[in-house]
């Protein structure tokens, strides 16, 4: 059975689906049918949309759903429009959730997972977004709509406006990469480049929609944006097995995602699907973060960032406005933080999720693994959590700010013949003009995995002979026995830890000449920063050392 066909076969009407409009604010309650942009009765323009969730638990409709094909329409009875035949898909939804076993190894994480939004027709998490939204405007009538945008709603926006038949105007901020808007126009949306921050771009938007009697889409404040990030939840759920994670971990520039996945996770546990709301990790870029210095200020409303300073375009929103005060309260209500990264350490974290996943991911999701890292080593994630994050794009157009012109080596052998001289990469070069016999190291970690990561990144970059000891206690035996060039150990071991094994090496005359690298996944404090003082060669942060950090660090201690 095709995806069209079992939609067709399941069509709903407005007398057998009831959805209603609930004030966020207030206790209001009125119709869907008749489209509102405030509530009646107080004002409020951030309105709920609400189903018969007891009917739909009586009726099966887990049995349902999991008899339809995967993507985000198989839960069409809990998103916003009452005509099956009104949906315009291109089989977004249904993304993987993938195992991040590598980067849970660096940070401690045993329990780490990637909901890999790439996947989606636009390669974003806004494919869902765009596909209730157009389809929504198809039940209405609509011909012709306006949206603001970063970049990734412009262009699944024009995407689906087209399979709709739908003119779409984009006004998208000066700050967007040209290959976004050039891709929203190969869709034929009608892009208008507005320089100025991104909350100019919406009052542009909003006064040309105006103008010309149009209907605006108002992003967190539209009933469809937020009830299609619910299908994340949805699919999460289902995905572990109809539970919910102890974490949901997402990048925010206007906090539509985590609102959506929390009002998701909530119709869950009312069907009996879902026993929790995870604790929220709301992460903003360092140059525009006004919900999280509220947040940690301890305030109930965020103070506009009027002039943002980040290179993250699609997490530019400057005034969030009322989503912040949502955002805190499902934090104080269900747990969880907020917590900001600079530029630097997102595209820190970008390196690092491509080396150790082999993911491509925007500078967006970038900050939310830099965020995810903090969390981490802080020990605010508990090792044995289940943690999600949301993978919300793919890199492309951003490879030049990261990577620069000089991302690869050029060898010209058009004049010459016979054997061809390749350029040597600096670091692989000087540990060439090293010694050619090999370099032993010992390896410290009671994580046997994590040790064979370590293990495989220096047989691959250089000529080492690597042991591996399985904690802190047999590290000392081998350390004693091998007498290796390098010891590289963790710190936190459950028989004996990093600094006692340290300690005890140090003190034997036999071993104290040997340099140490220390690897570990927790923030230090001080008094231990104070104790490792003078008695180890390099401290290394796992989850945010790179491939040369670890052989630089190597290469040094060999002398």
């Amino acid at each position: 059975m095709t995806h069209t066909a079992s939609l067709r076969e399941t069509t709903l009407t407005k007398s057998t689906k009831r959805i209603e409009l609930q004030c966020t604010y207030c206790d209001w309650v009125g119709s869907y049918d008749s489209p509102l942009n405030a509530c009646p009765k107080c004002g409020e323009n951030i309105l709920r949309a609400r189903y018969d969730l007891a009917a739909l638990r009586r009726s099966g409709w887990v049995d349902k759903i999991m008899a339809r094909e995967a993507g985000l329409w198989r839960y069409h009875e809990l998103l916003p429009i009452y005509d099956t035949q009104n949906i315009v898909t291109m089989g977004e939804g249904g993304t993987p959730l993938l195992h991040a076993r590598n980067l849970g190894m660096l940070l401690g994480l045993r329990n780490l997972y990637i909901k890999d939004e790439r996947q989606g027709p636009t390669a974003s998490f806004k494919d869902r977004q765009a596909s209730v939204a157009i389809s929504v405007m198809r039940e209405r009538g609509i011909r012709e709509a306006v949206v603001a945008s970063t970049g990734n709603v412009a262009i699944a926006y024009a995407a689906f406006a087209a399979r709709a038949g739908i003119k779409l105007w984009a006004f998208l901020t000066s700050m967007v990469p040209g290959e976004k808007m050039r891709e929203a126009a190969l869709y034929g949306g009608e892009v208008i480049k507005v320089t100025g921050t991104y909350d100019h771009t919406k009052v542009v938007a909003n006064g040309f929609a105006k103008q010309r009697g149009l209907y605006v889409d108002r992003g967190i404040k539209s009933i469809a944006a937020v009830e299609s990030m619910k299908t994340m939840a949805f699919e999460i759920a289902q995905q572990l097995g109809w539970r919910a994670p102890d974490w949901f971990i997402q990048a925010v520039s206007g906090g539509m995602g985590p609102i959506g996945v929390a009002k998701g996770f909530e119709e869950l546990m009312e069907l009996g699907l879902a026993d929790k709301i995870p604790a929220l990790g709301v992460i903003q870029s360092a140059g525009c973060a006004p919900m999280v210095r509220a947040f940690k200020n301890g305030r109930t409303v965020a103070t506009p960032v009027e002039n943002p300073q980040t290179v993250i375009a699609t997490l530019s929103t400057g005034d969030p406005g009322r989503a912040y005060e949502q955002l805190n309260n499902l934090i104080i209500t269900h747990g969880g933080t907020m917590e900001e990264a600079t530029d630097e350490e997102a595209f820190n974290a970008l390196r690092l999720v491509a080396r150790t996943e082999g993911l491509s991911v925007e500078p967006a999701t970038a900050v939310a693994f830099a965020g995810l890292i903090k969390l981490a080593r802080r020990g605010i994630i508990k090792p044995d959590q289940l943690v999600i994050v949301n993978c919300s794009g793919h890199t492309f157009p951003v490879e030049k700010q990261i990577l620069g012109d000089q991302f690869a080596r050029s060898v010209d052998v058009s004049a010459q013949s016979g054997r061809i001289s390749l350029p040597a990469e600096g670091l692989l070069s000087a540990l060439e003009q090293m010694e050619t016999t090999a370099r032993r190291v010992v390896v410290i970690e009671d994580n046997t995995d994590a040790g064979r990561l370590i293990e495989r990144i220096l047989k691959v970059q250089g000529n080492y002979e690597v042991y591996l000891a399985n904690g802190g206690a047999e590290g000392v035996v081998m350390v004693e026995r091998v007498k290796p060039d390098v010891i590289i150990t963790d710190l936190m071991m459950p028989d004996i830890d990093g600094f006692s094994v340290i300690d005890a090496l140090k003190a034997d005359p036999n071993t104290a000449h040997i340099p140490i690298i220390v690897l570990t996944a927790k923030e230090l404090t001080v008094h231990e920063r104070m104790r490792l003082n003078g008695q180890i060669e390099r401290l290394l942060q796992k989850g945010s050392f790179m491939d040369e950090d670890l052989l630089q660090s190597i290469v040094k201690a060999l002398g």
